[in-house]
């Protein structure tokens, strides 16, 4: 008798490689359903990154009224731990734990990081929107409260980020690192679209009662996601606890001399950062800018994230494609940061005739740069770092992307606000302070775009580069 559910499942298996991104770093020892498991860490990250940059600064600004700088300087709060991902990192490669745990001690140290700052979210929203009873509640304890619940969020994020991406190349070989960490991308981009649309559909007849239950069920849902993530993911071993014990790690100091000697680090950093910053100014402003701008309702403004986040998760693929052949990194990396400056060039015409089609095109075109310069670079990065070092690396460059993106986001505000400041006496139209940040995203990338040309121009004069450097960054 044919067994048609083995001929789904073999056709499945078949498939899998073929379409879905970074499939094939599967193994007997590690397969996919496991490593999806461990990948819902980065679900809550994105259900994270969407309720504060994609619905709560429109909210904020919008229907709360709350000045775009203070909410910016709230976004760019978790900018504070930032620079701490790499001693993170660090600290989970060399953490001393009685069962030879390394990752998930501080995995679930970041949950619960998340869980306050989700916990306080909502009495902190109820203050500020002077919702029943807290119509009398004095302003200044809203606004300390919420600042509160945006950096527990942001410290549980960066955490859990951290140290998973770690934990998830801590399964696989040195070889499948990179695909792996692409893996984990790739579902936080989902979770993304998932969480914005799934936000938008529950936040359809906005009420501030609603969003505040929209907030304590994300709270729930982080601590079970991230709880099924970790489970039996990391072996205990008493025995890796003793060695753990006699072996002195190496001091940080001079684990992160190490690695910032490695040729061409240094500037693959700066070119983090100045693409970072370049995409990530706009997370603050782009629902605010469809609100006032375009007339977009919360519910439709939301669900541009999820359009953003399909941008730059078509861009993962394509460049988990390109980098598992010949392409160099640095390369791919030139590319995205180009094609963001015309994405920014269509959001900048929305408001100047081009309408809702522009802004949406230039939203993905954003999104499809961002998908292509983050994986480029990640890779880069971890190529670039020592098989014992990876946690190290992987914070130095989640460090720079956040702090790139904090002070991007808080830049961002500050300057659109001095701008409405000014706009009495100027006459400046509703859109003109928006625009003017979108020129400088611009204007940023195209400052990435300059210190890496001359890096893709030694490349492409001497091929045999591709062949001895795994990065490309070497050539500099």
């Amino acid at each position: 008798m044919f067994d048609y559910r083995k001929y789904a499942t073999q056709k499945l298996a078949a498939l899998g490689p073929k379409y879905l991104p970074f499939a094939d770093v599967a193994t007997a020892e590690v397969p996919l359903s496991r490593l999806f498991r461990l990948s819902l860490f980065q679900v809550t990250v994105g259900m994270a990154l969407v309720m504060l940059v994609g619905t709560l600064n429109r909210v904020m600004i919008v229907e709360l009224n709350v000045p775009a700088t203070l909410v910016a300087v709230m976004l760019a709060l978790p900018l504070v731990f930032a620079p701490f991902r790499t001693l993170i990192g660090y600290k989970s490669d060399v953490h001393v734990s009685a069962l030879g745990l390394r990752r998930i001690p501080y995995i679930w140290k970041g949950t619960l990081c998340q869980f306050g700052g989700f916990a306080i979210m909502p009495f902190a929203l109820l203050v500020l929107s002077g919702y029943g009873e807290a119509v009398d509640a004095p302003r200044w304890i809203g606004l300390s409260a919420a600042a509160l619940a945006f950096l527990l969020v942001g410290a549980g994020v960066h955490i859990v980020q951290t140290v998973g991406l770690a934990l998830a190349t801590d399964l696989v070989e040195e070889a499948d690192q990179p695909k792996v960490v692409g893996l984990m991308y790739v579902m936080l981009l989902l979770g993304m679209v998932l969480s914005a649309l799934v936000y938008g559909a529950l936040l359809e007849n906005y009420t501030p009662g609603r969003l505040i239950q929209v907030i304590q069920g994300s709270a729930v849902v982080t601590v079970a996601l991230n709880l099924i993530a970790v489970w039996k993911q990391e072996t205990r071993s008493r025995e890796r606890a003793a060695q753990m014990k006699v072996a002195r790690p190496q001091p940080f100091r001079q684990a992160w001399a190490q690695l910032a000697q490695t040729d061409g680090i240094m500037r693959l950093l700066v070119v983090i950062c100045l693409g970072t910053f370049g995409f990530g100014m706009a997370d603050v402003l782009l629902e605010p800018y469809g609100g006032q701008a375009l007339g977009l309702s919360v519910a439709d403004t939301t669900k541009l994230t999820a359009l953003f986040a399909t941008g730059t998760l078509v861009g993962f693929g394509i460049a988990s494609r390109l980098l598992s052949g010949d392409t160099v990194p640095v390369n791919l990396a030139l590319t995205g940061a180009t094609i963001g400056i015309p994405g920014f060039a269509l959001i900048i015409f929305a408001s100047m005739g081009g309408g809702v089609v522009s802004f949406l095109a230039g939203i993905f075109l954003v999104g499809l740069g961002t998908g292509l310069f983050g994986h480029a670079t990640l890779t880069a990065t971890m190529r670039s770092a020592p098989k014992e070092r990876i946690g190290l690396a992987l914070g130095a460059w989640g460090a720079a992307q956040a702090c790139a993106a904090g002070v991007g986001v808080a830049l961002a505000g500050i300057v659109r606000d001095v701008l409405v400041g000014l706009q009495g006496a100027t006459g400046n139209a509703v859109q003109t302070p928006y625009n003017v940040v979108f020129g400088i995203e611009a204007i940023s990338l195209l400052a990435a775009v300059a210190v890496m040309w001359p890096i893709a121009r030694r490349v492409a004069r001497h091929p045999k580069i591709n062949n001895s450097n795994t990065n490309g960054v070497e050539a500099s």
